[in-house]
């Protein structure tokens, strides 16, 4: 079979809560992508100008960084985890809801600041629980898991599209229509728009009425189904007070097979042991008393682990939001409705790559995909910069950049939490400084583009691949350290634990002179 039989039993025997965590993660991917190409008719919604609208990005970024970094405090309980999803899920589809409601930048920035927090919360919650379910097995799962972000990032333009104005809410003709699409497909599929973008207003009277209130509607129906789910959940778990305990359900065939109750018990405990380890939320990560005491290496892969995520995911962020400010600029000049489909095409290959890497990650070793990836992207990034001229490798260079890309978080978190016996704080680390390095590259990639120019993008991301790249060299000689202190730990208690040579020859003496003493009597 392509897939171990062990694998396809683990997985059925916890479907329904890998299919939540799923699900969930479609609502983040949903949430990510929306704003971009509604940008313009959010504008002429609050009567802002494209400088403070842009902070709304920010404030949902932020947000998220915060979410993520406190997230982990919700996973101590079931309960208490599962409660968080349901919220946060909830609470996108009111921010959805709400949306055409918000007439000033200020209360939409809030808006999205709460969804960003929730979003965080999400990313956070749906790691940490699929690692605890799986641990050295969760690198399929984590595959599909982040291959639910690029779905939901797909349908969420797709939605809004039919309903963007196109030309906002003012009559503009030449250069102003040409204006206004350069900055719509600027931002289209971006999780971050710009900051750079200079301050002008777009009139705000007269012209075609906008109708992106539908698109925001549509979004928070599809969305609905995904917190019924987590209710759905946690009823059959019996985690809700109000609602009577139900009969358990019986296990399957093959499940009966595999494990007896003994088993059972086992893995909980084991459970309980992981839990007591790590996964909290990364304060309280670093207040733990259960990591005084462990070497270097153990703190260095989570540091350089997190270091690398930082590094790739600012790539993504970067790459996805300033793509077509490269492509239309010289020498490239591509047209503009042209250059419009290079972020869609980004966002659809990692999409397609993260599917991918489903059935890769469970043939190959993360660390075997994280080499080839980051190899890959370097790459490509080269061979962009020698055929910067080049429009027709600018699209196969920004397929094989998303390709490439797709799977490194996902690999990234199996293979530290592998490292570290699932004891770290890995997740809580990763997730944190991934999202930090999105929000911070984009900051610093649109400055040196603003002062530098268009063709310092793809100079600025052949840099940051190749620190990445760097890092991971740092974090292999790292884990081969690790792995050396824990094989001479385990040495030393087992000297500890077995007796002696002399005291197995007193033992064997003691045992020749019983011997005489009952022949002789």
């Amino acid at each position: 079979m392509f897939v171990d039989e062990r694998i396809v039993t683990l997985f059925k025997r916890n479907a329904h809560h890998t299919l939540t965590y799923w699900s969930v993660f479609f609502s983040f991917g949903l949430c990510i992508a929306f704003l971009g190409p509604t940008i313009l008719d959010l504008q002429c919604q609050t009567n802002s100008t494209l400088s403070q609208i842009t902070w709304v990005f920010f404030s949902q970024q932020f947000c998220l960084l915060i979410g993520s970094s406190i997230g982990g405090v919700f996973k101590r309980t079931l309960f208490s985890a599962l409660s968080a999803l349901f919220v946060s899920a909830l609470v996108i589809s009111v921010i959805f809801a709400i949306i055409p409601v918000c007439n000033n930048v200020m209360w939409l920035a809030i808006a999205m600041a709460v969804s960003g927090f929730a979003m965080g919360i999400i990313d956070t919650i749906a790691n940490i629980q699929l690692v605890t379910i799986y641990q050295r097995d969760s690198a399929v799962f984590l595959q599909a898991l982040h291959f639910f972000i690029g779905f939901g990032a797909l349908v969420s333009p797709l939605i809004a599209d039919p309903f963007l104005s196109e030309t906002g809410c003012g009559n503009h003709t030449g250069n102003g229509t040409e204006i206004m699409h350069h900055f719509r497909n600027m931002l289209r599929n971006s999780p971050i728009a710009e900051h750079n973008i200079t301050q002008s207003h777009l009139p705000h009277e007269g012209g075609e009425e906008s109708n992106v209130h539908y698109a925001f509607w549509i979004m928070a129906l599809i969305n609905l189904p995904v917190p019924i789910a987590v209710l759905f959940l946690m009823y059959r778990e019996q985690l809700i007070p109000c609602c009577p305990s139900g009969t358990p359900r019986l296990l399957d065939k093959d499940e009966l097979a595999m494990e007896t109750q003994q088993g059972a018990e086992g893995s909980d405990a084991e459970q309980k042991e992981h839990e007591a380890g790590g996964h909290g939320d990364i304060f309280s990560c670093c207040q733990n008393d259960n990591l005084r005491g462990l070497p270097v290496s153990f703190f260095m892969i989570h540091v350089l682990g997190g270091m690398v995520l930082f590094m790739t995911d600012g790539i993504v962020g970067a790459y996805a939001g300033f793509v077509y400010t490269y492509a239309v600029a010289p020498p490239m000049s591509l047209p503009h409705k042209t250059a419009g489909y290079l972020a869609s095409i980004f966002w659809a290959a990692i999409t397609a790559g993260r599917l991918l890497s489903i059935p890769l990650s469970y043939r190959f070793q993360p660390v075997r995909l994280l080499m080839f990836n980051l190899a890959g992207a370097i790459v490509t990034v080269l061979m962009l910069l020698i055929f910067y001229t080049s429009n027709i490798f600018l699209f196969v260079g920004t397929c094989l950049c998303g390709l490439f890309l797709s799977s490194i978080f996902p690999c990234m978190l199996a293979y530290t939490e592998d490292i570290l016996n699932y004891q770290g704080c890995a997740t809580s680390v990763l997730v944190t400084s991934a999202g930090m390095g999105e929000m911070v590259m984009q900051v610093l990639v649109g400055s040196i583009i603003q002062t530098e120019g268009s063709y310092s993008f793809l100079l600025c991301g052949l840099i940051i691949a190749c620190i990445g790249f760097i890092l991971f060299i740092g974090l292999l000689v790292f884990h081969r350290l690790h792995r050396n202190y824990l094989s001479g730990t385990t040495k030393k208690s087992a000297m500890v634990e077995e007796p002696g040579p002399e005291q197995n020859g007193s033992a064997i003496t003691e045992q020749k002179e019983e011997k005489e003493e009952k022949e002789s009597s």
